[in-house]
C-alpha cells in the first residue's frame, strides 16, 4: 500500500506558477494533492530526467511538468514548473546544487530566459549600450563564491558586460547570487557584501554538499507546503511577495532574542512584513488559549486597519483571535477608559495644540512666551516624557528643542503648562499626548502595585509586543508599552525607519529602559520601487543626519532595488493653474486611469481640494485619502504627503514641489531664534517627501510652479522634461 509522499515548494517554483493563467494554477495544485497522496500513480508519470536519480519530472496537465528534486525516500521538492517543450528539449540547463555559504538548496536555469520572474521589470531603452569591460573583472572565482554565488552561473556572469545583460542573467539566479552582483554592480565594496549581504544567511553549521535532507530544512531552503500557496491565492488581498520571506528576512522572524529588537531599512524593503511573520511566528508558540497575549501596534489608524487585513491573510482568524491589533492611540485610550481617568472630555488632534495655546494666551493676556514654544516644549518635554511635577521638569533633558532653559525659566514654563491643562479641562477637551501621558503613568502605576503584591511575578497585560513603523511613537507611548510587557526574552520587536519619521518624534529608547543596543538589524533591498525611482529618491535626502532610535546615526548605504523601469519625470509650470494642467496632461498619456493605480500626492490640504476640484472638472473620479485611508479603491487618489504613509501605487504624481510649500516657509522663522527646531523641522518635510517619492512602484512624476523646491537637487531639476 502507498503510504503517500512528502511534496514542498519552492519559493521560486511558485513565483514561476503565479504566471500562469487561473487554470494552470489550478492545475499544479491538483497536481501537488494527487503527488502527496500517491507519487506512483500512473497519471503523474513520474521519471528521471536524463538518467540523473535526483531530479525528476512529473505530469502536471497536457502542456507543463514539474521538475521535482528527489530529497530522501519518499521525500520532494518542487522546484520548477515548465511547458514540456522546455523541459525535454534540452535536460542540460538545470543545475542544482547546495549552497556552500547558506546550506540552502538552489536551483539553477542555466537556458534562455524566459519572462522576468524578479519582478516588474521593463525593457531597456533601445539606444545601443557601449562595449564594456567584464562587470565583475576585478573579483576572482574564490571571492564570488565566498560571497555565495551560484557555481554554475560563473561562465555566464565572466560574460557579462551590461546591466541589461546582468539583469537578463539574474532573472533566473538565485536570491543570494542576486543579491551578491547587485550589490557589487552598485559599487558597495567586498568586505561590506560579505557583511551586509553574506554573513547575516550563512548557515550557522558547517554545509555538507550532499547532505539535501540537511538542507531542505535550512531557512536558505525557502518552501511552501501546497495548502499554504491556496490559501495565499484565496487571500488575494496579500501580495505574493508579502507570503515568503528573504533568508534574511527568515533569520529575523525567527531569531530568540534575549530582549528587545529592532529591524530597520528604507522603504519597501520588507519591514512590515518581517513584522507580521514575527507576530505569526511567536502566536504559534503560543501554549493554547483564549486571551491575547500578543500586542501589535502602529501609529496611524489606517495603518493599524491595514495590518490586520494582512495579519489575517497570513495566518487566518485562528492566529489573529490570540493578537491585539490596535493603533498605538486607541490602545491609550483603552488604558485610561478603564479607570474613567478621561472623564467626559472630548479628545482633540495634535495639530490644534499650537493653536490652543494661542488662545489661552490671548485670554489670559501671556505675552512673555510664544505659543508654539509653549506648545513644543510641553507636548514634546513635559507630556512626551510623561514627567509627574515640577522637580522632574527641572531635572528633564531637552534634546532637539534648542533653545536652553534658566531655572526660573522652567518654572514660569510649569505654571503655564499648570494653568493650560486647567483651562483645557474648563473646556471639556485633552490632547492624545495628555491621552498617552495619562495611560503611561497609570501603566507604570500598575505595573509597580502588580510587581510588589506579587513579589516580582506579576502578569503583564501582554508577552510580546510588535511595533511597526516605531519611529512615529513618542516617548509617552513607549513608556507605555514599556510597562505592559515584562522585560525579557522577545519582549518587544520594532520595525521602523527614522528616515520615513513624519510626526516629530524623537527618542532615545534606552532612556526609557528599551535596549536594543546589539539586536538592531537593518534590510537593504526594496522590494516595491525601481531602482531609478529609487535613485531620484535618494538623491532628496542629500544632506541630512537621522538617528537610530538610540543616540546613534542611521543611513541608507546599501539601500537597492532589482527592478528596473522608466526614468522619473520633473517638470515646472510658472503657476499652480498651469501645474494642474500638467497633472491631467500627464493623465491623460496614461490612459486616465481610474482603477486605483494612480494617486496625486500635494503638501496642503488645500492644494488637494484643488486637484479635485480640477479633476472634476475633467470627468475625471477623485478620491480623497482621509486618515482611515481611501474611502473607495477605485478612481484617482488625492491626498496630503501625511496621507500616503504605508500606502503603495503603481503610478504617483507629486505635485506642488515647490519653495515655500517643500519645505513649509513657516518653519524659515526658526533660523535664527532656535535652529536645532529648524533643523528638526527641515528634516520632518524633507522625510515626507522622501515617503511620498517611494510610495511609486512603477512611474513617478514630481511637478512644481515657481521655484522648485531645495530638496530637489539642480541634478534632478535640470532633468525636467
Amino acid at each position: 500500500m502507498n503510504t503517500g509522499a512528502n511534496l514542498r515548494m519552492l519559493e521560486r517554483a511558485d513565483k514561476e506558477v503565479m504566471k500562469l493563467n487561473r487554470a494552470d494554477i489550478g492545475a499544479v495544485y491538483e497536481f501537488m494533492h494527487k503527488f502527496r497522496h500517491n507519487p506512483e500513480n500512473p497519471g503523474l508519470n513520474l521519471k528521471s530526467l536524463n538518467g540523473d536519480s535526483r531530479l525528476m519530472s512529473a505530469r502536471v496537465n497536457k502542456d507543463y511538468r514539474a521538475l521535482l528534486l528527489h530529497i530522501a525516500e519518499r521525500d520532494y521538492l518542487l522546484v520548477a514548473v515548465k511547458h514540456r517543450g522546455e523541459v525535454y528539449d534540452d535536460l542540460s540547463r538545470y543545475a542544482y546544487r547546495i549552497n556552500r555559504v547558506t546550506g540552502g538548496i538552489e536551483v539553477v536555469d542555466l537556458g534562455p530566459v524566459g519572462d522576468s520572474i524578479v519582478g516588474r521589470v521593463v525593457p531597456p531603452d533601445a539606444e545601443p549600450e557601449p562595449v564594456q569591460k567584464p562587470l565583475f573583472d576585478a573579483y576572482s572565482d574564490a571571492q564570488l563564491l565566498e560571497l555565495g554565488v551560484a557555481e554554475p552561473l560563473l561562465p555566464q556572469i565572466r560574460e557579462l558586460t551590461t546591466e541589461a545583460a546582468l539583469l537578463e542573467l539574474l532573472d533566473r539566479a538565485p536570491q543570494l547570487t542576486t543579491d551578491v552582483l547587485f550589490a557589487l554592480f552598485d559599487g558597495t565594496p567586498y568586505d561590506e557584501v560579505l557583511r551586509q549581504v553574506t554573513e547575516p544567511v550563512r548557515a550557522d553549521e558547517p554545509v555538507d554538499p550532499e547532505d539535501f535532507e540537511a538542507a531542505v530544512e535550512r531557512p536558505a531552503t525557502q518552501v511552501t507546503s501546497d495548502d499554504e500557496a491556496l490559501q495565499a491565492i484565496i487571500g488575494e488581498a496579500f501580495e505574493r511577495w508579502q507570503i515568503f520571506l528573504h533568508p534574511t528576512q527568515r533569520r529575523l522572524v525567527e531569531k530568540k532574542y534575549n530582549g528587545p529588537a529592532r529591524v530597520g531599512g528604507g522603504p519597501g524593503t520588507g519591514k512590515t512584513v518581517v513584522a507580521l511573520h514575527r507576530v505569526a511566528y511567536l502566536a504559534r508558540q503560543l501554549p493554547p488559549g483564549t486571551d491575547k497575549p500578543i500586542l501589535l501596534t502602529t501609529f496611524n489608524r489606517n495603518l493599524a486597519a491595514d495590518l490586520r487585513t494582512r495579519l489575517l491573510a497570513l495566518g487566518g482568524q485562528e492566529l489573529v483571535a490570540r493578537v491585539d491589533i490596535v493603533n498605538i492611540d486607541r490602545l491609550a485610550s483603552r488604558v485610561v477608559t478603564e479607570v474613567k481617568a478621561g472623564g467626559s472630555r472630548r479628545v482633540v488632534d495634535d495639530n490644534r495644540v499650537a493653536e490652543l495655546w494661542g488662545e489661552f494666551l490671548l485670554e489670559t493676556g501671556e505675552s512673555d512666551w510664544d505659543a508654539e514654544f509653549l506648545a513644543a516644549e510641553w507636548a514634546e518635554v513635559i507630556l512626551g516624557q510623561v514627567l509627574k511635577s515640577r522637580s522632574e521638569y527641572f531635572k528633564a533633558r531637552r534634546p532637539h528643542r534648542g533653545r536652553s532653559l534658566t531655572r526660573m525659566e522652567r518654572d514660569q514654563i510649569w505654571q503655564l503648562t499648570e494653568r493650560f491643562t486647567t483651562w483645557l479641562d474648563g473646556r471639556g477637551i485633552w490632547t492624545w499626548r495628555q491621552v498617552a501621558q495619562t495611560a503611561a503613568h497609570l501603566e507604570m502605576d500598575r505595573a509597580a502595585a502588580l510587581n510588589e503584591s506579587s513579589g516580582g511575578f506579576y502578569r503583564p497585560r501582554y508577552r510580546h509586543i510588535v511595533v511597526d513603523e516605531a519611529q512615529d511613537l513618542s516617548a509617552a507611548h513607549w513608556k507605555m508599552l514599556r510597562a505592559m510587557v515584562a522585560p525579557g526574552p522577545d519582549d518587544m520587536f520594532l520595525a521602523g525607519d527614522t528616515h520615513q519619521r513624519i510626526y516629530g518624534n524623537h527618542v532615545t529608547l534606552s532612556s526609557l529602559g528599551i535596549n536594543i543596543r546589539g539586536r538592531s538589524s537593518r534590510l537593504t533591498l526594496s522590494y516595491r520601487t525601481t531602482r531609478q525611482i529609487l535613485a531620484d529618491a535618494l538623491q532628496m535626502m542629500t544632506g541630512e543626519v537621522y538617528d537610530d532610535l538610540d543616540g546613534g546615526e542611521e543611513n541608507l548605504a546599501g539601500y537597492r532595488s532589482l527592478l528596473r523601469g522608466g526614468r522619473p519625470v520633473f517638470r515646472g509650470a510658472p503657476t499652480w493653474a498651469q501645474e494642474q494642467d500638467l497633472i491631467v496632461e500627464l493623465l491623460q498619456t496614461w490612459g486616465n486611469p481610474t482603477d486605483g493605480s494612480v494617486a496625486i500626492c500635494v503638501p496642503t490640504r488645500e492644494l488637494a481640494t484643488d486637484v479635485v476640484r480640477r479633476l472634476a472638472a475633467g470627468g475625471l473620479p477623485a478620491v480623497e485619502i482621509g486618515p482611515d485611508g481611501p474611502k473607495q479603491t477605485d478612481g484617482l487618489h488625492v491626498g496630503t504627503m501625511h496621507r500616503f504613509k504605508g500606502l503603495e501605487y503603481q503610478r504617483m504624481i507629486i505635485a506642488a514641489v515647490s519653495d515655500g510649500l517643500v519645505p513649509r516657509q513657516m518653519i524659515s522663522r526658526y533660523r535664527d531664534t532656535d535652529p536645532k527646531r529648524y533643523q528638526r523641522e527641515h528634516q520632518r518635510d524633507r522625510s515626507l517627501l522622501f515617503v511620498a517619492a517611494t510610495r511609486a512602484r512603477d512611474e513617478l512624476a514630481v511637478f512644481w510652479h515657481g521655484t522648485p523646491s531645495p530638496f530637489l537637487t539642480s541634478r534632478l531639476v535640470q532633468r525636467t522634461q
